[in-house]
């Protein structure tokens, strides 16, 4: 039984946190919580989160249907990342100019699913 969790809206340019999800994806969830609790990037707070999240629904799947649940069985099967709306803010410049900046967003979703399946 596989559960979904994703996060929408995620105020980080969506190459960034791909750099993060690449790193998970066809791990096991406890490998993947590891690897995220130690790497150096931003973005592998709220992918941790999300992971973990994703866990905790498989967890609540599993007592719903009845069925043993061991978190060490689960396997990352999907994560990716894809771009959410850009905010576009103006910054002055020289000479009365106005140069635009790009606020990326990102909706992360990241899937797990038991390793047999």
């Amino acid at each position: 039984m596989e559960a979904k969790a994703q996060v929408r809206y995620l105020r980080m340019s969506p190459m960034k946190a791909r750099r993060v999800v690449d790193l998970i994806r066809g791990k096991s969830t406890v490998e993947a919580q590891d690897i995220l609790r130690f790497a150096p990037q931003v973005a592998s707070e709220p992918v941790l989160k999300l992971v973990q999240s994703a866990i905790a629904n498989a967890r609540v799947k599993a007592d719903q249907a009845g069925e043993r649940f061991d978190e060490r069985e689960l396997v990352v099967s999907a994560a990716y990342v894809d771009e959410g709306p850009t905010m576009k803010r103006f910054q002055p410049r020289a000479q009365g100019r106005a140069f635009q900046i790009k606020k990326r967003t990102s909706h992360v979703t990241v899937v797990v699913a038991p390793v047999n399946k």
